[in-house]
């Protein structure tokens, strides 16, 4: 294991980080940087013994305690999760920088390459972009469109009233993945030639949260029925969970989508692995007992 390089995972315990801790065994030695280290426990990406990935448990907001998390790594797997705290992705790049990290690969979103997406999230996620470009350090940044497993929000109420609420029934958007948006970033990580390259990352073909309902029909053997919340529905349900500059701009979100403005297919998957990416009916197969 010693002549491995090795990889600093940010958002570990995340839909896309956890699947790259488990893709990298085997591949390079892996450190996790974690704000809950119980939370990786229980999702099995600690290992067992001697060989296992290694654990720092640290706040993104403190530079001085990423800075030693950082030393000696060969690569870092940038993902951060607030877009009111912009400066994480600012100190995960200084102290890569300072630690001697030779390549960061960022994961970031696909509306960042729409001119017409202005909302909170698009600038925050250009601005990280931005700090990533300006580090000194090999960059590859990963722009995926909406994961697959954030239809597991839709799990409580699914299992529960055999139901589906949401907004824009009938927005389609290729979502992708997680799985596949891990495999990219491996390969990113561990091989050379993607330095300076910025991937477009999505499923096969578009579907709209009514089509995604009908799928998960036929995974659980009973019907999910979509019941559509008004725009004004949605925000007050994110204002509730959410910070209110968050909630507006997935409300903004929202309303790009409805308008079409998330619908192409990208190749990036392909490009990189060979292969082409899994679908929503084989992830909510893979996934069906949490939606029984």
């Amino acid at each position: 294991m010693s002549g491995l390089p090795l990889v600093v995972v940010t958002g570990a315990t995340g839909a896309v980080g956890r699947h790259v801790v488990r893709r990298l065994a085997g591949t390079a030695r892996v450190r996790l940087i974690v704000r809950d280290a119980d939370r990786a426990r229980a999702l099995g990406l600690t290992g067992d013994g001697e060989g296992g990935p290694e654990v720092v448990t640290a706040d993104y907001g403190d530079l001085e305690r990423l800075r030693p998390a950082m030393e000696g790594a060969d690569a870092v797997f940038v993902v951060t999760a607030n877009p009111l705290r912009p400066e994480h992705d600012e100190h995960i790049v200084a102290a890569a920088r300072g630690g001697g990290v030779r390549r960061a690969v960022k994961l970031s979103w696909l509306a960042v390459a729409d001119p017409a997406a202005d909302d909170l999230v698009a600038r925050w996620n250009r601005r990280a972009e931005e700090v990533l470009r300006r580090s000194g350090l090999d960059w590859t940044v990963l722009r995926m469109r909406s994961p697959m497993s954030n239809t597991l929000a839709w799990a409580a109420t699914i299992r529960a009233e055999g139901v589906v609420r949401a907004p824009g029934g009938d927005a389609r958007t290729p979502c992708v993945d997680p799985r596949d948006v891990a495999d990219v970033a491996v390969l990113a990580l561990t091989c050379t030639g993607h330095e300076g390259r910025t991937y477009a990352l999505t499923g096969p073909r578009p579907l709209s949260p009514r089509e995604q309902a009908q799928v998960l029909s036929r995974v659980r053997g009973t019907p999910v029925i979509f019941e559509e919340l008004t725009p004004e529905q949605a925000l007050a349900n994110w204002l509730r969970k959410l910070p209110a500059p968050v909630a507006r701009a997935l409300a903004e979100a929202a309303v790009r989508r409805a308008a079409g403005g998330a619908e192409d297919v990208e190749d990036g998957v392909r490009a990189v692995t060979g292969r082409a990416p899994g679908t929503f009916e084989t992830w909510a197969a893979d996934h069906g007992d949490l939606f029984r």
